[in-house]
């Protein structure tokens, strides 16, 4: 090295380390604090980004809107529910300077996004996505879970054969990766049961005609339906079967089927239909009733499972950049892995290290009417499940 190169360099580390904490942490801070936020804004998932973008900013604007001194900056962008445009748009604005991926929906997408963050080791958030291999043991190291796994709710659905007395499933199962996956856990854990699956179809992703598969389940002796497919395609079969009144003496349910948005959209057709939910607005404790009432506040409804996810998320993950005092990367993932959320609106929530995915309780319900203020349709949680029943030991 150079004589000059060399004093120039000893005397930066000199100054760095006479620097006080406040002082290196400015002098390594960018203009702002910017999220490239990768959601469905239509297709398939279309109806979840909304939902999950009024929790986000709700979750930055309680902390005055910003995180270690800067402006909490999101950029916006629709995926569209597929993997390419969803690399193409974060590529896009993490080359513009992006500290971080939230997002996305569909699982396919957070994949995608997911070997993104591993190339440019930038940390991703996901709040909603469900396949299992998003979190693995020995995965990325810069992703993070803090919602469900499809695995537990698997499960939750085979609780609830058990516990309805359900012996004969007809499955209708969206043709995408995930969610076939999630059909073959069913499966599996049903012969183990006992419980005979009588037939399963797979429908494409933003099916609209589900009348050829409902009259299939109608002239079957299925006493259960099980429905794994979420978002638009959830919803369409819902109300298709409730056309011909296939539930009145069969019971549907699916592991994201139903939740105040999803019945909504649904309408009567809902009623009575379970499913699992991932975040529920009538859970009792005091963050989650601070929250349903600032959620209320802003946007004069009650918040959904994306919204309180996506909230729950985010929130945990500025509190552990706050606590960090620091702007490396690094240091942000290392304190992520090893944190604990007493204060989560979900209750208690734990990240693991070994995958990155947060335990957590599983939550299980069914669409009923709902009293004022309540949603016209809003779920009724009938069970819950702990974590140790939900998670396997790393």
């Amino acid at each position: 090295m150079k004589r000059r190169q060399f004093l120039h360099t000893a005397g930066a580390a000199a100054l760095a380390t006479a620097l006080p904490a406040p002082m290196l942490r400015a002098a390594n801070a960018p203009e702002d604090f910017h999220i490239a936020a990768i959601l469905a804004f239509s297709g398939a998932y279309g109806l979840i980004g909304k939902d999950m973008r009024l929790g986000a900013e709700l979750a930055a604007a309680q902390r005055g809107g910003k995180v270690l001194g800067k402006t909490i900056r999101f950029s916006w962008e629709d995926d569209e529910t597929k993997p390419q445009p969803a690399v193409q748009k974060a590529t896009r604005l993490l080359s513009g300077g992006a500290n971080m991926i939230f997002g996305a929906v569909g699982s396919a997408s957070t994949l995608a996004l997911q070997s993104l963050a591993t190339q440019r080791k930038i940390p991703q958030l996901v709040t909603i996505s469900a396949d299992d291999v998003i979190t693995k043991p020995g995965g990325s190291r810069y992703s993070f879970r803090t919602s469900n796994t499809l695995g537990m709710e698997v499960k939750m659905c085979m609780e609830f054969v058990k516990l309805s007395g359900l012996k004969r499933i007809y499955a209708v199962t969206a043709d995408y990766q995930a969610t076939r996956d999630g059909f073959e856990q069913f499966r599996t854990m049903a012969e183990a049961a006992g419980v005979e699956i009588v037939g399963n179809d797979y429908a494409p992703l933003g099916n609209r005609d589900y009348s050829v598969i409902i009259d299939k389940m109608a002239n079957s002796d299925a006493d259960g339906i099980i429905v794994v497919a979420t978002g638009n395609d959830g919803v369409t079969f819902v109300k298709q079967a409730g056309q011909v009144g296939l539930g009145k003496d069969r019971t549907i349910f699916g592991p994201v089927l139903q939740d105040e948005t999803f019945a909504a959209a649904t309408g009567d057709a809902a009623l009575g239909v379970y499913s699992g939910v991932r975040y529920h607005f009538s859970t009792d404790n005091p963050a989650n009733k601070a929250f349903v009432e600032a959620y209320r506040a802003a946007n004069n409804v009650y918040p959904s499972s994306f919204a309180g996810e996506a909230y729950d998320g985010l929130s945990w993950w500025f509190d552990v950049i706050e606590s960090t005092d620091s702007w490396d990367v690094e240091t942000w993932v290392d304190a992520f892995e090893d944190s604990v959320r007493e204060n989560s609106i979900e209750g208690r929530k734990e990240m693991r290290a070994c995958d990155h995915q947060a335990t957590q309780v599983g939550l299980f319900g069914k669409v009923v009417r709902g009293e004022a203020p309540l949603p016209p349709l809003t779920m009724q949680i009938t069970s819950v499940f702990p974590p140790e029943a939900l998670f396997a030991a790393c």
